[in-house]
């Protein structure tokens, strides 16, 4: 499994033949310039939410590559109207994929399309692939419902926000991090804009000293599980 960061909360995630985008928010982000979204592949794109920081690429992205949406009953029929087709999910739900099965788990936040219409409940992901399981918790705060994950799936990677003010911070993610019990930690959400900028040396170095791994890729920057 290949995760490639492309800022904010966007990512690519490669499973053998199989390419997924999430929260794809590219062309609005200035500090993912040099990312050329009309290069980028997609067999799925997963939206955790409706803020246009997460979804603000999909149509683009899906009507040039053929992609299948998944995401909660609102976000998918608002993009179905678009002529994109969808994969609606909704909380404690799962599905079998070619490339593994996804779960869509509960996330803290708020969610509503630019135009401030009703975006659906925000979620999570929780993805069992080939030999790798991983966790990618999409906008939300600190929350008992993480433990439940643990209690199910033997995570390998858990991509978490850090970026405070709108999600969890640093300290919370480490606590979230204890729940769903995996020590390896792939930070999302921060340094965008103001309100979410981090000290990346200090993030890391609260995190080691609670016996984890936090890894902050640069923009277009990859890692392999």
């Amino acid at each position: 499994m290949k995760i490639t960061f492309y800022g904010h909360s966007s990512l690519g995630i490669e499973v053998n033949d199989v390419t997924i985008l999430v929260d794809p928010f590219i062309t609005g982000n200035p500090k993912a310039a040099h990312i050329n979204i009309n290069q980028l592949e997609a067999d799925y794109i997963f939206v955790t939410h409706a803020h246009q920081d997460h979804l603000l690429d999909v149509e683009n992205i899906a009507k040039r590559t053929g992609a299948i949406v998944v995401s909660n009953f609102e976000i998918v029929t608002h993009f179905e109207k678009l002529g994109i087709e969808g994969h609606p999910m909704n909380h404690g739900g799962q599905w079998d994929f070619e490339f593994g099965n996804v779960k869509y788990v509960t996330a803290i936040h708020s969610s509503s399309f630019p135009d401030g219409s009703y975006g659906g409940q925000p979620g999570g992901f929780v993805i069992e692939g080939e030999h790798k399981n991983i966790y990618i918790a999409g906008d939300t705060a600190l929350t008992f419902d993480m433990k439940l994950i643990a209690l199910q799936t033997k995570l390998d990677l858990a991509i978490l926000p850090i970026g405070d003010n709108f999600t969890m911070g640093i300290n919370d993610a480490i606590l979230a991090s204890d729940f769903v019990q995996c020590d390896k930690v792939l930070g999302c959400h921060f340094d965008t804009f103001g309100y979410i900028e981090i000290n990346h040396d200090e993030a890391k170095q609260t995190f080691f000293e609670k016996g984890k791994d936090l890894m902050l890729l640069e923009i277009g920057e990859s890692i392999e599980l």
